[in-house]
């Protein structure tokens, strides 16, 4: 009997050993790759902004880990934010902080947008993130940044390669949802998903 009690709680000790989160590692040349990857972006952008931007979309992450009290896994960690267990660390904080910090640079050649995807959507939660592009250029001609998904360790993508999530403007899905909110509008979730480019 104490065997099969033993099995039983095989599977919550494997579910709790797979949100632990360890503190994630960097590649050594992250920042200069990112920094070539945004560089790419446009022949206008000045080389030295797109190195002290992917300095910063690096690095600061780091920081807010530590300010955050990163433990577990992102969703894991927004249940402990959301019951008041951590001070920060939803992704629209990481997104939100990221953003101010990168705006203190005052970046004449870079952009910075918003975007929010699965708000089509009632199933999934919002997720926000920041995207950097030329100056005039749109978000979806940007990089993600994104340092919510690995809890600090800075995901980024060009904004249509990334493959897990389609991102909209903040303010066109704040727009939508003032519409549904005053009955203007029609259910987005029954609406199908935004095409992959």
């Amino acid at each position: 009997m104490k065997s099969l009690k033993r099995l039983a709680c095989l599977p919550l000790l494997a579910f709790l050993a797979a949100c632990a989160a360890p503190v994630p590692q960097q590649a050594p040349d992250e920042v200069a790759r990112l920094a070539r990857g945004i560089a790419a972006l446009s022949g206008e952008i000045d080389p030295q902004e797109a190195r002290r931007a992917a300095d910063i979309a690096i690095n600061y992450p780091m920081v807010l880990r530590t300010r955050y009290q990163v433990e577990d896994r992102a969703l894991i960690h927004n249940m402990k934010v959301n019951a008041g267990r951590k001070p920060r660390g939803l992704c629209w904080h990481w997104a939100q902080d990221l953003q101010d910090r990168l705006a203190r640079e005052g970046f004449q050649t870079l952009t910075l947008h918003r975007a929010i995807a699965n708000a089509h959507t009632r199933l999934l939660i919002d997720h926000s993130t920041v995207i950097i592009s030329a100056r005039g250029d749109t978000m979806e001609q940007g990089m993600v940044l994104d340092p919510w998904r690995f809890g600090g360790v800075l995901y980024w993508a060009p904004t249509r390669e990334d493959e897990k999530y389609d991102w909209v403007p903040r303010q066109e899905v704040f727009a939508m949802k003032r519409a549904r909110s005053a009955g203007r509008g029609h259910d987005p979730s029954s609406e199908p998903l935004p095409a992959a480019p």
